[in-house]
């Protein structure tokens, strides 16, 4: 049975992946490439941006020490893949990962995230319980979606390439963090009965937000702030199309794979 489960979520895991690689190159990947004209540019005096995020493709972007590789390793488990870090790289051909071009880059990308995204929902389904199924499988999208991209997003939202950001490892820590306590949160509100369940999952979905996100010290930059609202905005919506498709595929596949004879 846990093999079949493990089938059905692989299955979902790829099928998502290839779809939100598509979303992404119809919306998301002109955004940045149209960001990285401007990188390098001086930055006007006294102009500022929105605060910046590990959401994505920013907890990828720049690798300061060594011991935020296991932090690298969390926060790249977004379906906003790893294919756009781009400090440092050369963009004329479009070379990012491991020489792939970009567009390979991030579908490889995406077809991991998908599957490990896929298999942490099955796992946390398995054990809370509470199946998936064809019927409730937005639902369980909707709530990764809050829990790893919405919620934290409050704080830190998608950047593009070239905006200022507070340290790496500061925001990649509250990032992990703000996610965990927001599952747990979601778990506590809607699997748990009970007011005092409520409340504890209430404190937990505030508490990362009340602490506050690291933000850098200067706002100013050289890419309109447009842009950079414009991507936050795709980018969710991006990503909340992902786990849409994760769930139904992964409560179709629950029923078509893992509970066949």
């Amino acid at each position: 049975m846990i093999v079949r489960y493990l089938l059905a979520a692989l299955v979902a895991g790829l099928f998502s992946g290839v779809l939100m690689t598509a979303a992404q190159e119809a919306r998301v990947v002109p955004l940045i490439l149209h960001a990285e004209e401007f990188e390098g540019e001086a930055a006007p005096a006294g102009e500022g941006t929105t605060p910046a995020t590990t959401d994505g493709a920013a907890a990828t972007q720049e690798h300061s020490s060594l011991g935020a590789v296991i932090l690298d390793v969390a926060s790249a488990l977004s379906p906003i893949s790893v294919a756009y870090a781009h400090e440092g790289e050369d963009h004329e051909d479009g070379g990012i990962m491991f020489g792939m071009s970009r567009f390979s880059g991030t579908l490889l990308a995406n077809l991991v995230t998908g599957t490990g995204f896929a298999l942490l929902l099955a796992g946390f389904s398995l054990v809370s319980g509470n199946p998936i199924t064809v019927a409730n499988g937005a639902l369980w999208g909707a709530a990764g979606w809050l829990a790893v991209h919405m919620l934290p997003a409050i704080g830190l939202p998608p950047e593009l390439p070239g905006f200022p950001a507070a340290d790496l490892t500061q925001r990649q820590i509250w990032w992990v963090a703000t996610v965990a306590l927001s599952a747990a949160g979601l778990y506590l509100l809607f699997l748990k009965p009970g007011i005092v369940a409520k409340v504890a999952g209430a404190v937990l979905l505030a508490a990362p937000q009340v602490y506050g996100a690291p933000q850098p010290s200067d706002i100013s930059s050289n890419v309109p702030a447009v842009l950079g609202a414009e991507f936050a905005v795709a980018a969710l919506a991006t990503t909340l199309f992902f786990w849409i498709v994760l769930g139904l595929s992964l409560g179709f596949a629950n029923e078509k794979i893992a509970k066949a004879a």
